[in-house]
Order: C-alpha cells, then structure tokens, then sequence
C-alpha cells in the first residue's frame, strides 16, 4: 500500500499540467480510485487471506499508472500484465525471464524492466525479502500470510502454480491453507514491519503490510 501510494505520487508530480487528455483522465481516475479503495480495504483487513482483494485492487490500479504515463508519452497503451514476479511493488513486468527456486526447475517469470536485465547479466534480481522469525527470506518461501497476497497479483493470469511451483508458497497454493501457521513479519525496503499472519485466528494485523 505504501509503495503504491509512493508510486501515484511520483505520477502526480510527473504530470504536466493541462497535458492530458480525456482518456488520460480517466486513467488518472481509475488510479485515483484504485487507491482510495485500497486503503479502506486495507483498513478493514481481518486475516491475511483478504490481503488477495487489496492486491487486485492496487494491480489495476498499477495498470492505470502505466496508462497515464504511455499517453503522457503518446506510445500505445501497454499490454495488461502481470505484475513482476520478484517484487510485484515493482509494478507491471515488461518481458518474462527463465529463472529457477533453489534446486527447482526453470520456468519462465514475468519481470519489471531492471530484474530482467540483472537476470540477463547473470545478476540477483531485487527480489523481496521478508523476516520469517529473525531470518530475512523471499516472500514466497514466507509463511501462508503471503500466499493470499500473491495470489490478488498473479491469479488472474492463471500463473500463480506455476510460478511458485517448487517454492514453500506453492505448496501451500496446491494444499489449501488448513492447519499452516507462521508468524510472518514485513522486511526489506519500504515495511513498517509488525505483522502476524500467523493461524488466521482473527488475531490478524495487516498494518505491517506493504503491498
């Protein structure tokens, strides 16, 4: 939520003034909009499986930045896709990339523009860390708080098994949610940390999240 906040911002501050047009508008809108619903989805979180409806609402929102700027920029509206798999607070991906999970099999994972080209060059990508306990892994070896959330980014594109595959989330994903439990605390650039997914007992505090 705060990294989406942080990217309207910059759009804000980008925009030249009186320079779009009404469909520009209306994308201006809709992002607009996205955030507002957002943040009261946010706020009425209960447990960590609800975290799927805020990242659908902030990837059509991301969607609708990435309008606003292609007609500020007069190039064509882009492709709808999925959001980067290594940190989808990067925003849209532009190109899928072959990558693998340790000891697991390559697939190929839609990528924002700069992990693409690390992993080209045979760099690490600016992949997520979260804290599991004191211990700072990639979101989708965290506990279940985390599942839920990828899947408002990648489910509708029908990719979430298959990227995951291999990795503790996907197993989740395959298995259901019954009777896995982890205590799961924001890490890494932008957290304000603090969050116990654990259980889904209704002891839930989504304040930690950063979508």
């Amino acid at each position: 939520m705060v990294a989406f906040g942080e990217d309207l911002s910059r759009l804000g501050n980008e925009l030249p003034s009186g320079r779009l047009d009404e469909g520009g508008r209306a994308d201006y809108r809709r992002a607009l909009d996205a955030y507002e619903a957002a943040k009261v989805a946010t706020d009425a979180l209960q447990d960590a499986e609800q975290t799927r409806h805020v990242t659908t609402i902030i990837d059509d929102g991301r969607y609708a930045i990435a309008c606003v700027r292609a007609r500020v920029e007069g190039t064509a509206l882009p492709q709808r896709r999925p959001a980067c798999f290594f940190d989808p607070r990067h925003g849209q991906s532009v190109t899928d990339v072959p990558w693998a999970p340790s000891g697991g099999i390559t697939r190929d994972v839609p990528a924002c523009a700069l992990d693409a080209e690390r992993v080209r060059v045979g760099a690490e990508p600016d992949t997520r860390q979260v804290l599991v306990g004191s211990q700072r892994v990639p979101y989708w070896q965290a506990g279940p708080a985390f599942a839920p959330m990828a899947l408002g980014y990648f489910g509708a594109f029908g990719l979430a098994q298959t990227l995951f595959l291999g990795t503790a989330m996907g197993a989740m994903m395959g298995g259901g949610f019954d009777g896995l439990d982890a205590s799961v605390d924001e890490g890494g650039s932008g957290s304000d940390g603090g969050s116990d997914g654990g259980g889904f007992d209704g002891g839930f505090d989504g304040g930690g999240f950063d979508f």
